[in-house]
């Protein structure tokens, strides 16, 4: 289904760009009210087109309201460097602070995907383009963080905090930041 979306995703970028920078500079290059080029027709129809297999994909996966099988993107089990929301380490002790580690990111998703997540919000659901990418840009984030840390020789990073801004409409910059330390 996915892939079915994402050609009509395709079908409706490439009808949309070739309508707007073909066909309206054909039609204001030629006289009067000539008949539409076969190519002109192929473009709208594609535009069309794509927009009807994206509403129809989206309304066949409400129906199915199931949970996404697919995993977001995690970080990685075997880290060297602790992480913790919290201000203490349970059962260690901080010996020395590192200083102010952080991670950051901006993502965005492609026009075709934005298109799903625009027919969504029309019929309802979770905007699962947009939690794909946020949650890639969290793992980026938190992944350039925990190198940081480990360049420092941080044994873990405390206080924890994820900020998050919308940059452009389909694009959102993410950043982690938290305190790299020592642990006894």
């Amino acid at each position: 289904m996915k892939l079915i979306r994402q050609i009509g995703s395709l079908a409706f970028v490439l009808g949309l760009f070739t309508v707007i920078f073909a066909g309206m500079p054909w039609h204001v290059v030629t006289a009067d009210d000539p008949p539409v080029p076969g190519w002109l027709r192929v473009a709208v129809f594609c535009l069309l087109g794509g927009i009807l297999v994206v509403l129809a994909t989206v309304a066949l996966e409400q129906k199915k309201i199931k949970p996404s099988a697919e995993a977001l993107p995690t970080e990685s089990a075997d880290r060297e460097v602790m992480l913790l929301n919290s201000a203490a380490v349970p059962g260690k002790e901080i010996t020395e602070i590192l200083g102010l580690v952080q991670g950051h990111t901006v993502y965005a998703i492609w026009l075709g995907k934005d298109l799903s997540a625009i027919v969504r919000l029309i019929v309802g659901g979770e905007l699962t383009e947009y939690t794909e990418m946020m949650g890639k840009a969290r793992a980026v984030a938190t992944e350039r963080m925990i190198a940081q840390a480990a360049a420092m020789g941080a044994d873990a990073v405390i206080n924890v905090r994820y900020m998050t801004t919308s940059v452009v409409a389909s694009a959102a910059e993410l950043l982690v930041y938290g305190t790299a330390v020592k642990l006894s």
